[in-house]
């Protein structure tokens, strides 16, 4: 039986590796089909999206986190 969890996990591995060369192929691909298909507008759109996911390579740093919200300014609500 093949194992699914195994594949995506060697797969994210790839990515991190390879983030550059993935990047590089998915502007390649926007390209052709722009080319083959018009709607540039559209596709650049979905590229910057795809391009958004692949991580940037450096899989030894995790995305640093956002810091919390600021408390909103003013009286406290049921005061």
């Amino acid at each position: 039986m093949v194992d699914f969890n195994a594949i995506a996990g060697k797969a994210g591995e790839l990515l991190n590796e390879h983030s550059e060369e993935v990047e590089a192929a998915v502007e390649k691909v926007g390209e052709v089909v722009k080319e083959k298909y018009g709607h540039a507008e559209q596709v650049d759109m979905a590229v910057d999206k795809i391009k958004e996911l692949i991580p940037d390579g450096d899989a030894a740093q995790p995305p640093a986190a956002e810091p919390p919200a600021a408390p909103a300014a003013g009286p406290a609500a049921g005061h």
